[in-house]
């Protein structure tokens, strides 16, 4: 159900929807990989309406009523957590009938740091808006999503793969993964570069990441590992949804790859 909106109507968002995210987000504290994080809704109040005006995105949100906010410390061993994070909220505001809308550069950093209180080595690397979705897009929203390519994504055979790390991976060998996956290629990411492959080798999943040649890392803010993140908040939630059990893992070796794919990390079904 999930798709990024820019357009929403400006309305607040109903206070029973506001406590049931900060009760939501305020439990999101520790990442996967052990990482502190801590996330703030931002959010105009019935009464007022300008409360959120200082928040600026180069005009690509329209109609937002509130932001989620997120800090790290600025040496985090990695970004991949704030992504997964993250994610599990903009999920959790969808299941609200919320509309949501990643934003890793559109937007004043300085003013989102400040409304967050940012504290001595924290950096914001991206923030999310919401609010209540418009009835239609409006042209910036359809321009941005034409131009990106939000509808489309990559297809199986650029993304998953068998046991050698160079076979493609079909719907139809994916055994109970076949979903799971599917969710994955789904998950949004930055400019829609998709850089998640993913190598099933039996009941495990190993991660990684290809990084987009020539796409720009912004200072900071590596958007990819945050990519890497979202991708993994999709396939654990879909797994926890069909009941496939597993955790998350450190291989202690990096399994078998393609010489520029970095290893992330490896989901191990039980």
């Amino acid at each position: 159900m999930r798709s990024s909106w820019r357009s929403c109507t400006g309305a607040s968002i109903p206070h029973e929807k506001l406590v049931l995210l900060e009760s939501f987000i305020t439990e999101r504290t520790q990442g996967l990989f052990g990482d502190r994080l801590r996330f703030e809704l931002a959010a105009a109040r019935a009464e007022d309406s300008e409360d959120l005006r200082g928040l600026g995105t180069y005009g690509f949100i329209r109609g937002a009523s509130a932001f989620i906010i997120g800090a790290v410390h600025r040496d985090i061993d990695n970004l991949e957590d704030y992504g997964y994070l993250m994610e599990r909220i903009v999920l959790y505001a969808t299941q609200l009938s919320l509309a949501t809308c990643w934003l890793g550069g559109s937007f004043y950093k300085d003013n989102f740091s400040a409304r967050i209180n940012i504290r001595p080595n924290e950096i914001v690397p991206a923030v999310v808006s919401m609010g209540v979705p418009a009835g239609n897009r409006n042209m910036v929203d359809r321009l941005i999503r034409n131009v990106a390519g939000s509808k489309k994504r990559l297809p199986w055979d650029r993304l998953f793969f068998e046991a050698d790390a160079r076979t493609p991976l079909q719907p139809e060998g994916a055994g109970k993964f076949a979903e799971v996956l599917e969710m994955v290629r789904l998950s949004p990411s930055a400019s829609n570069r998709q850089p998640w492959r993913l190598v099933k080798d039996g009941t495990v999943v190993h991660f990684f990441l290809c990084r987009t040649k020539g796409y720009r890392k912004p200072m900071f803010s590596d958007l990819q590992r945050i990519d890497m993140g979202i991708a993994m908040a999709h396939f654990e939630t879909v797994c926890q949804e069909l009941n496939i059990a597993g955790a998350w893992k450190q291989a202690t070796s990096s399994p078998r790859a393609v010489e520029n794919w970095e290893y992330t990390v490896t989901w191990e079904s039980h």
